[in-house]
């Protein structure tokens, strides 16, 4: 299976560029594979370059989720690190994934020097 990038699942879920979108889909038309590196940069590019909301990021990750021609990198851990991304819209979606990483291997606490992100369960703010 190939991989997509951050880039061509930008523009075949954002729609923003009527040239590239139908190129993103026909590349994941045939399955692609999504890294946890992917899912932060979109969630990052989404939030900086953007300007959207928490809920229409969760949105976005929902769908990529959710959809049938994409295998989303251990798709449990990242459905737990967006459900708790949902309840702490303050702290980013990547501050979760790599949160959620770490306590599926058994290596908590996660050290930060992130305030939003050291007030959560699992976390130890250094």
């Amino acid at each position: 299976m190939r991989a997509a990038d951050t880039n061509v699942l930008l523009r075949a879920f954002v729609r923003d560029d009527p040239r590239q979108a139908p190129l993103a889909d026909a590349f994941i038309s045939d399955g692609a594979w999504v890294s946890h590196v992917v899912l932060a940069e979109v969630a990052w590019v989404l939030e900086s370059a953007y300007q959207r909301e928490p809920s229409q990021i969760a949105q976005m990750i929902e769908q990529i989720l959710g959809h049938e021609r994409l295998a989303v990198e251990d798709p449990a851990v990242v459905s737990v690190a967006l459900e708790r991304f949902c309840g702490h819209p303050k702290v980013e979606f990547a501050d979760f994934l790599i949160l959620e990483c770490a306590r599926k291997a058994g290596h908590l606490p996660l050290g930060t020097f992130d305030k939003k992100l050291s007030g959560v369960e699992g976390t130890e703010r250094l």
